[in-house]
């Protein structure tokens, strides 16, 4: 798709428009209305203050690292630098690679920090994850509202009026829309729409950056963050992006030069409606303490870049991740459901199978390499750097190489048992055949592991 949009573009570059045009409220409103923007005076000092702190502690503590992600067969490194933190035992997956979250302070688990500093940042940033929950409840209530009554009452229009043309002012929601009333059958996929289980933490200094991918539809300049959708998130669900650039006199002086477009030195929030070459793109500053909320289908729907400017630059994305096969409960589970085919005989101890059959051994062997190829080797490939924040995840990694080692000898049974024991013909050529697969996987994978 991207090839084909470039070759219809040729040498030509798509329009966008910046808040300096005058069209670029009527477009919000009309293409990007999911995209609800706050600058920073909406948001209370002392969580700025703390969260900010925040970042600079971890970045003092070097707990930002560049990942190795495959795209299409290939691995790259990252221009920018990351950490996820979030619930515990909590993990998000982009681009083939699993991130592990170092816990933010949870009732009930026993969580050590390698500093009082470190604790105080990933505390500040539950307190912004709680922050920005409220906010975006608030946003898709008045979204609700919107999508839901035909807009008669003049009210409600001059509300809608009101949400584009304060887009860059204080408080582009008024104060009683916290209180609209939705029904009570949303609540619940309000909060599973909202409940931020994890956030991705980025820093870039764009000028200790060698070589920047340059934007390619509308020429925007210098990208952090090339065009996407952002992956592995629940269906709908908000993102919220609160971004701290460092400004300083750097900025101040290009401003004054006049810029035609959105101005390089500072950072931008680029969208545009996904393969589409007939609507304007969006750029959006991004200060200091500023921040943004993509709702419903967005994500979905548009794409989205970061444009890099000329300071340092941290965000804090908070995001409801889909973990519904990325959480330590959940492998556990896996490994207990494989496991209860091994049994002990209770004389000489000795190891077997309950079962040969294939659908049995099919499950445990796909379990075997979801454990070894999803957690443990993504782990331990890039694992030991979370040990500048805490060592939380070495128990739960220890606990899960037990259970691969016991899943190593349930396929050794199997091996075994098919050469020795006289079956019905079909039977041990379908359990052959299914094993056989899982192994052939399982050998590809640990070849391009030990590549990686």
């Amino acid at each position: 798709q991207k090839r084909k949009l470039l070759e219809e573009l040729g040498e030509s570059r798509l329009p966008y428009v910046t808040p300096a045009d005058a069209n670029f409220h009527q477009l919000w409103k009309t293409k990007y209305s999911k995209l609800i923007f706050r600058k920073s005076d909406t948001v209370p000092e002392e969580l700025h203050q703390m969260v900010q702190e925040g970042f600079l502690t971890l970045r003092k503590h070097d707990c930002f690292f560049q990942d190795l992600v495959r795209i299409k067969g290939k691995d790259f490194v990252t221009p920018v630098s990351r950490i996820l933190i979030g619930n515990p035992g909590c993990t998000y997956k982009y681009l083939n690679t699993r991130l592990f979250a170092v816990p933010w302070p949870t009732e009930g688990y026993d969580i050590k920090y390698c500093s009082p500093e470190i604790h105080d940042a990933c505390k500040a940033l539950i307190r912004l994850n709680d922050y920005l929950h409220g906010e975006a409840v608030k946003a898709l209530q008045g979204q609700n509202l919107f999508e839901t009554k035909e807009i008669k009452d003049t009210t409600v229009i001059d509300r809608e009026k009101s949400f584009a043309a304060s887009l860059m002012e204080k408080g582009s929601v008024s104060e009683d829309q916290s209180s609209w009333c939705v029904p009570e059958d949303d609540c619940l996929n309000l909060k599973n729409r909202t409940s931020y289980n994890v956030t991705l933490l980025n820093y870039m200094d764009p000028l200790q950056m060698l070589y920047l991918k340059q934007e390619p539809y509308f020429g925007m300049g210098n990208m952090a963050v090339s065009w996407h959708h952002d992956e592995n998130l629940v269906d709908r669900s908000t993102v919220a992006v609160y971004s701290y650039s460092c400004e300083g006199s750097t900025k101040e002086e290009i401003n004054e030069q006049k810029v035609k477009g959105r101005d390089p030195a500072v950072w931008h929030i680029g969208l545009k409606v996904a393969w589409d070459i007939e609507t304007p793109g969006l750029a959006v500053p991004l200060h200091q303490g500023d921040f943004y909320l993509m709702l419903d289908d967005l994500n979905m729907t548009h794409q989205h870049c970061v444009l890099a400017g000329f300071s340092p630059r941290f965000s804090s994305t908070h995001r409801v991740a889909d973990c519904s096969r990325g959480t330590l409960e959940y492998i556990f589970g896996r490994c207990e459901l494989a496991l209860q085919n091994l049994q002990t005989n209770s004389d000489s101890k000795a190891l077997s199978l309950k079962s040969l059959e294939a659908a049995v051994v099919k499950q445990a062997e796909d379990i075997h390499n979801e454990v070894e190829f999803e957690w443990l080797r993504q782990f331990w490939f890039q694992g030991k750097r979370y040990l500048k924040c805490t060592d939380w995840w070495l128990k739960p990694m220890a606990k899960l190489e037990e259970f691969w080692r016991k899943l190593e000898i349930m396929t050794s049974l199997v091996l075994s048992e098919l050469r020795k024991r006289e079956q019905i013909k079909e039977q041990r050529k379908e359990t052959v055949s299914c094993l056989l697969l899982a192994l052939t996987d399982r050998q590809r994978l640990r070849q391009e592991w030990t590549a990686r």
